[in-house]
């Protein structure tokens, strides 16, 4: 079977703290690692989403509406759910987190940083697709999961 679960995939997470949220895959260990031997891949995801926006509202309450809160984290292949969208070479998911910044408290706090503000960027300036229309996978990975 070949593996789809590569950098890039936009995933559902179905168990723990961000069930339900949307995450894309940043790099995935197919045969597990000396930490946790299982399949695994690291995530950065939307824990909170950004809301609607409309003309008439004042530049003020833009930015308060478009604030995303990310989070980043190591999900068993077991607790995800692949989708069939994948984030544009815009996004670079192989930037967003490293191992390095995931061993320390300090690390993962600059890495959901760097997450926040790449994902705010691509969200209210999403890359154009192969017609010149925004992404759908962005658009996507900008609404909130309605179940």
């Amino acid at each position: 079977m070949g593996k789809f679960l590569k950098a890039g995939r936009i995933v559902v997470m179905l168990q723990g703290r961000y069930a339900g949220k949307k995450a894309v895959v940043v790099k995935a260990f197919d045969d597990g690692s000396k930490v946790r031997s299982f399949g695994h891949c690291l995530v950065a995801g939307i824990d909170r989403a950004p809301l609607k926006v409309t003309r008439k509202m004042s530049k003020k309450k833009i930015t308060k509406r478009t604030k995303v809160k990310p989070f980043v984290k190591y999900a068993n292949y077991n607790h995800i759910m692949p989708t069939r969208y994948q984030v544009p070479n815009e996004l670079t998911p192989a930037t967003m987190v490293t191992d390095q910044q995931m061993d320390t408290p300090d690390g993962r706090k600059e890495a959901r940083k760097f997450a926040k503000s790449l994902f705010q960027e691509k969200f209210q300036a999403p890359p154009p697709d192969k017609a010149g229309r925004p992404s759908k996978d962005v658009l996507y990975l900008r609404k909130k999961l309605r179940f």
